[in-house]
C-alpha cells in the first residue's frame, strides 16, 4: 500500500555519452552530444506518460547545446547541476555550471552530482552556493570508490544536505544503474522495495544513453547487456511498480520537506 510519507527520487544523469572514451573507443563530441539527446527524449516521453517528477543532473555544455529542450523540462522536472562538463572539472565549474544551467532553464538550480560520482570539496560546493550534493553512492565499487565509513541516508557536511544514493541497509548492495541492468528484475524490485519501506525514500539513477541502443559501441557487456528497448520497457515496470508503493518527488521537494521548508 502506497505511502504518503515514502518518497521515489527518481533522477538521470542529462550528459554528453563520453562512455566509449573510458574503453579506447573515439567517438566525436557531437555523436556524443547526439546520443545523449536521443535519450533525454526518450526519458522525457516515458516521464511524460507516467505524470511524475524527476531530477534531471545536467551538464551545463548539454544545456548549452540543447537549451530548448531544458527549458522545456524544467517546466516540470528540477534541473540541478552535473558539472560544467563531463569529461573535465575545476572547482570553478561548481558556479558556472550552476548559473549557466539557471539562466538557461529559467529556474533555481539548488543541486549537484559530479560525473561518475567523483569526490567534491563541500567548502566549495557550500560557496557556489547549493543546497544539496547527491555524488555519493556509499558502497563499494572496485577500481570506483570505497565509501563504505560514509552515512547510507540523508545528512549534512559544510551545512550543505548530502543525498547518498541508495543502497540496501546492511550489505549496502548498491541500487544504481548497472544493478538495474544486471540483475534479475524481480530481485531488484525486492532490494529496492526493502530500501525504501526502511529508509522511507530511495534515490535511484540512470543517463539517459542507457535507453538508446548502445550494440554498435565496443563497451563492457555489463554496461550495455540491456539498453534501448529492453531498457525502456524494465523502466516503464519499475515506475509503474514503485508508484504503488510512494510518491514520485524532486530531491529539492524531499530536502526541503526534511529540512522543514
Amino acid at each position: 500500500m502506497k505511502q504518503a510519507d515514502r518518497f521515489i527520487l527518481l533522477s538521470f544523469d542529462v550528459e554528453e555519452f563520453d562512455l566509449p572514451l573510458e574503453y579506447g573507443e573515439n567517438i566525436s563530441a557531437e555523436e556524443q552530444l547526439m546520443v545523449g539527446n536521443k535519450g533525454t527524449e526518450i526519458i522525457a516521453s516515458i516521464l511524460e506518460q507516467h505524470q511524475i517528477n524527476s531530477t534531471l543532473f545536467t551538464t551545463a555544455n548539454y544545456a548549452i547545446h540543447f537549451p530548448q529542450q531544458i527549458r522545456s523540462l524544467a517546466k516540470q522536472h528540477e534541473i540541478a547541476s552535473h558539472a560544467f562538463y563531463h569529461s573535465s572539472f575545476q572547482d570553478e565549474d561548481l558556479l558556472s555550471s550552476r548559473l549557466k544551467l539557471e539562466e538557461i532553464s529559467g529556474t533555481k538550480v539548488s543541486g549537484l552530482r559530479m560525473p561518475r560520482m567523483r569526490k567534491v570539496d563541500m567548502e566549495e560546493v557550500k560557496k557556489a552556493g547549493y543546497a544539496y550534493d547527491s555524488s555519493i553512492n556509499p558502497t563499494f565499487l572496485p577500481g570506483r570508490y570505497n565509501n563504505l565509513h560514509l552515512p547510507r541516508i540523508l545528512y549534512k557536511d559544510q551545512d550543505v544536505f548530502r543525498l547518498p544514493t541508495s543502497v540496501t541497509p546492511h550489505l549496502r548492495i548498491p541500487l544504481f544503474w548497472l544493478a538495474f541492468k544486471n540483475l534479475p528484475y524481480g530481485i531488484f524490485k525486492q532490494l529496492a522495495i526493502q530500501t525504501l519501506k526502511n529508509d522511507g525514500y530511495l534515490c535511484l539513477y540512470f543517463h539517459p544513453w542507457e535507453f538508446v541502443d548502445l550494440n554498435q559501441y565496443k563497451l563492457p557487456g555489463y554496461t550495455k547487456k540491456l539498453c534501448g528497448m529492453a531498457l525502456q520497457k524494465r523502466l516503464h515496470q519499475l515506475i509503474a511498480d514503485l508508484k504503488i508503493e510512494a510518491e514520485f518527488a524532486t530531491v529539492i521537494d524531499f530536502v526541503n520537506t526534511k529540512a522543514g521548508l
